[in-house]
């Protein structure tokens, strides 16, 4: 594969994007069930969480900017163990209290949390302020954002109550076999693509491709916030 072939694929979420105002939108006949579903649905909320991830354009691109330059398989657990532990606590937070927060702001700081981890890849915070944020505690923040943004989206079809408790946890499981299988995909292809010549003089053009995914996906969130859409 071709680095201008890889480089098409990430950006492949912005054309995405473009036609997609809500990152966390859950699919109609998804809203369906889960409206009318009541009572334990352990195997059902699991395919709903792991579908969610690996169609959730927000989540991969902000996994892929976080291994960009990850190398060991050791250092890609830690930082998807932290990102994980701040989706999945703020999720179960957000459902089982009722704690809520605008969608559209949170999901504009999805986005930033995309253009966060571009520009960290391209060093510019070192190079332009003369501080590097501590990437452990970005990704483990930005993971308790992600997570209350799709929270956000399952407070809105009323979930009932029965069963809410084990159909979260269910869903909660799903999100991360869904985060495994979606970064599994991705550390091949990223893998494949280190091992050539093109990664180095085609890095910092995919990252910003990602940065620019992230500025779309924040202003689309932006403009629904003013405009009330």
């Amino acid at each position: 594969m071709s680095a201008r072939r890889i480089i098409r694929l990430l950006a492949l979420p912005l054309l995405l994007l473009a036609g997609v105002a809500l990152a966390h939108t859950v699919a109609e006949g998804d809203q369906d069930f889960v409206k009318n579903s009541t009572g334990a649905q352990i195997v059902p909320f699991i395919y709903l969480g792991a579908k969610h991830m690996v169609t959730g354009y927000d989540h991969l691109l902000f996994l892929a900017g976080v291994i960009f330059f990850l190398y060991r398989l050791k250092e890609v657990a830690l930082y998807v163990t932290l990102f994980a532990i701040g989706h999945s606590s703020t999720l179960l937070l957000g459902v089982l209290t009722g704690l809520h927060v605008n969608p559209f702001l949170i999901d504009a700081i999805i986005g930033l949390s995309v253009v966060y981890k571009a520009l960290d890849n391209m060093d510019a915070f070192r190079t332009l302020f003369g501080w590097q944020p501590n990437p452990k505690l970005a990704v483990l923040l930005f993971g308790f954002f992600h997570g209350f943004g799709l929270a956000t989206k399952l407070q809105e079809l009323n979930l009932s109550r029965d069963g809410l408790v084990p159909n979260m946890l269910a869903f909660n499981v799903g999100v991360e076999i869904g985060q495994l299988l979606a970064l599994s995909a991705i550390l091949l292809v990223m893998n494949y693509w280190r091992r050539t010549a093109s990664f180095t003089r085609h890095a910092y053009g995919a990252n910003v491709v990602i940065l620019t995914a992230g500025f779309v996906l924040t202003g689309l969130q932006l403009t629904g916030y003013l405009t009330g859409q």
